[in-house]
């Protein structure tokens, strides 16, 4: 397989990224809303399908992300293999946790839905619990935040040593994950500054949307193998 090849089939994984913003934005919008309980409950239930297909989405995106993680490890092996296992490494911690999050949607759904099980809780008591359970799948999702920073330690540190991508791209990476990884500790610190500072980083995240571009359809430079770069990390 040649190493554009290579290169384009990451940036096809990567495009499975395009389901972010539907389950991590559109459906939450549609569902939740902040500190009400009671509305929150009707809206789920009244966009269930919707609902059912956010969790859906989640759980495909946490799939993608390991075959991401597979496909730039093939990739980059031949450029620093000790590198190219830690970007793995992050990523699948970062796709467990995600996967985890899905759980507190279903079980939220299921406390709304109501039935046998909880028959001895009224509909205040459901909704509450329900948008407990809401609230944990958003706090996760805070906590994922330094993976999904982590990883692209080592993705843009790969890209610039590769020889065979722009460094440019690289150094972009990089400043992305230091970006996130400052948005997670303010999710810690200083909760009320997060939004703010989401926006205001708004342009640095974009780097990720320029490596899938690039990788999907540009790939790779032909005749700049991974080998050529003369940095291989330890086996």
């Amino acid at each position: 397989m040649t190493l554009k090849r290579t290169a384009r089939i990451a940036g096809l994984w990567y495009l499975g990224f395009t389901l972010g913003p539907f389950y991590l934005l559109y459906v939450p919008s549609r569902t939740v809303v902040r500190n009400d309980a009671a509305t929150t409950a009707a809206r789920v239930l009244g966009h269930e399908t919707l609902f059912r297909w956010g969790m859906l989405a989640e759980t495909l995106g946490a799939v993608i992300f390991v075959g991401l993680g597979l496909a730039l490890y093939r990739l980059f092996e031949g450029v620093d293999r000790h590198r190219a296992r830690q970007l793995v490494a992050l990523v699948l911690v970062s796709s467990s946790l995600g996967l985890v999050t899905v759980l507190f949607n279903a079980a939220a759904l299921l406390v709304f839905r109501g039935g046998d099980p909880f028959a001895a809780f009224d509909d205040h008591t459901r909704a509450t619990i329900g948008m407990l359970l809401i609230r944990m799948h958003g706090q996760a999702n805070g906590i994922n935040q330094m993976f999904w920073g982590l990883w692209l330690l080592p993705f843009g540190s790969l890209v610039v040593s590769s020889g065979f991508l722009p460094r440019w791209l690289g150094y972009w990476l990089l400043l992305d994950g230091v970006a996130w990884v400052a948005l997670s500790v303010a999710y810690f610190l200083a909760p009320d500054y997060q939004d703010n500072l989401f926006l205001y980083l708004q342009p640095v995240f974009l780097a990720e949307l320029a490596a899938m571009l690039w990788l999907l359809i540009i790939g790779a430079r032909e005749g700049q193998s991974p080998a050529a770069t003369q940095v291989r990390g330890p086996v």
